[in-house]
């Protein structure tokens, strides 16, 4: 499973063994991957179990659905370098490591354009930006023929950077062909969704239930809405007050100093309410390499097979040869309304605390292999959970942040499945956004157009949801001896679980060492 998907356990699980090297997604590496699969049973019941929903999953994505021919995501994270700018060894082994990563591009590129030979023109558009920035730290910065990570370009310059420009040019502009000439269909179709979405999850998804769940959450979130915004601005609209609170933000530079205020706010939080037992670490702003630009913010954490080092927390800020006002809207995002939402997800109790929790787990299934659902999930759950504990219970704002954070995290849920199954198209999806999710311009397009390449992002609000339903359980099972923190050590003591078999976390609580879970299993 592993040697398929290099980039994600190199750096979300530190298996630095992967250094330097690129998964093999051309039609022949990949056929011959998946026919690799398979083993033993590992020796834990509930690994055994986890494992077997990944193999599942990567037989649909790479064999039954064959993404690696239609979506140019998976070769653009396997040729990303950015992974080697956390300090995670010493800068020597991770320039080698490098390095050997940029000589292996012109064979990596051979494989894309080799695989990708179904893009829709929607998708290509898409990731162009993503892809074109997968170079920016190689190419001279201006003025200096230096590259901004080696040796100058031209006389004398590195032939290991060079060979890697010009594949990645071979590249650009095979996406730039889909992009012109490809076709314009981009839905998997309901039933292939809902095997996309389940499989990994080792449960059943219905879409007509998760488009009545999503319609029901957004119901709810209004309301929230409408309460946080009746405190701020009694009497008025809550679209009006909405449009003041965005108006509010930082300016581009800004936005990272207050995201680190924010950081160290919402991490001492979760240690004084006890939310994430055992953590500990740092986590340092900066803004996010250009090859990633395709999020808005995202967590790069310190990860479970690593030494320990800073985790980062990355921010998409707006491009500076953007006209005033789309960088307006762009900045909207980071409002000092929704900011803090958004480091309270990315950060503590969310991503940054998971990350954490997971390096103290000794199972290799638990610590290697982890469910989008659950990982975006906790972090969504972690944003209601410090409104319910009172995080910064004095500003009406912050409620009205989780629940603009949410609104448009489950439009996402909306949107993906409009998308796939064909009923909605990209712009339907941007209107989608600006109505129910006060986002606005770019970023409602971004918010749209990646559902044409990401049709699982609706996993924010389907995770967030089922682990309530488990918390629900949790408290009707252990009546007065629930508390928040015993619920959350049960549950990241299980890593990152597909979303059916969170409830062993119920069974399992009180009987295992928080810290070491079972034993390994034998199979990863």
């Amino acid at each position: 499973i592993c040697d398929l998907s290099m980039s994600t356990v190199r750096e979300y699980t530190g298996r630095h063994e992967y250094d330097g090297r690129i998964e093999d997604l051309s039609p022949e590496g990949v056929r011959a991957g998946l026919s690799g699969l398979g083993g033993p049973p590992a020796d834990d019941p509930h690994d055994e179990a986890h494992l077997a929903a990944f193999e599942r999953l990567v037989r649909l994505e790479l064999g039954e659905l064959e993404l690696h021919r239609s979506n140019p995501l998976y070769h653009i994270g396997a040729l990303d370098v950015s992974c080697y700018d956390r300090e995670y060894a010493p800068a020597d082994q991770r320039a080698e490591a490098r390095r050997r990563h940029l000589a292996a591009w012109p064979d990596a590129v051979d494989a894309a354009v080799a695989a990708l030979d179904r893009v829709a023109a929607p998708v290509a558009e898409a990731l162009l930006p993503a892809a074109k920035g997968l170079t920016a730290d190689l190419e001279p910065q201006e003025g200096s023929g230096e590259p901004q990570g080696g040796a100058p370009v031209g006389q004398g310059s590195d032939p290991v950077v060079e060979r890697a420009l010009d594949a990645h040019k071979r590249l650009v502009a095979h996406l730039e062909a889909a992009a012109a000439d490809g076709h314009r269909e981009t839905a998997l179709g309901r039933g292939a969704l809902e095997r996309l979405l389940g499989t990994g999850e080792a449960l059943e998804a219905d879409l007509g239930r998760l488009e009545e769940r999503a319609d029901a959450e957004r119901d709810r979130l209004h309301a929230l809405l409408e309460e946080a915004c009746r405190r701020l601005r009694p009497g008025r609209p809550t679209a009006e007050v909405v449009a003041g609170l965005l108006e509010d933000h930082p300016d581009a530079d800004g936005v990272l100093t207050e995201a680190d205020a924010l950081t160290a706010e919402s991490i001492a939080f979760t240690l004084e309410h006890g939310l994430v037992p055992g953590l500990d670490g740092e986590c340092l702003v900066a803004p996010s390499p250009p090859s990633r630009r395709w999020a808005l913010a995202m967590m790069s954490w310190a990860a479970p097979y690593e030494a320990d080092a800073p985790s980062r927390y990355y921010i998409s800020p707006p491009e500076p040869d953007w006209p005033a006002d789309e960088q307006d809207d762009w900045l909207k995002v980071f409002s000092r309304t929704t900011l803090p939402a958004i480091t309270v997800h990315e950060v503590a109790p969310g991503h940054f605390a998971h990350g954490r929790r997971l390096r103290q787990v000794r199972s290799d299934v638990r610590r290697t292999l982890h469910s989008l659902s659950f990982v975006e999930g906790w972090a969504h759950y972690g944003e209601e959970v410090c409104v319910e504990e009172g995080f910064r219970g004095d500003d009406p704002r912050f409620a009205a942040g989780v629940a603009l954070e949410a609104l448009q995290r489950v439009t996402r849920l909306a949107v993906s499945i409009g998308t796939h199954a064909g009923t909605m198209t990209v712009e339907e999806g941007v209107a989608r956004f600006e109505a129910d999710a006060f986002c606005y311009g770019p970023a409602a397009r971004t918010e749209a157009a990646r559902a044409t390449f990401d049709p699982t992002y609706g996993r924010y609000t389907w995770g967030k949801l089922e682990i309530m339903a488990l918390r629900d359980q949790a408290r009707a099972r252990w009546g007065a001896g629930y508390s928040h923190a015993r619920f959350h050590d049960a549950l990241l003591r299980l890593g990152s679980p597909p979303l059916g078999l969170m409830a062993a976390a119920l069974d399992e609580a009180g009987s295992l060492d928080p810290l070491k879970g079972p034993s390994p299993g034998s199979r990863t």
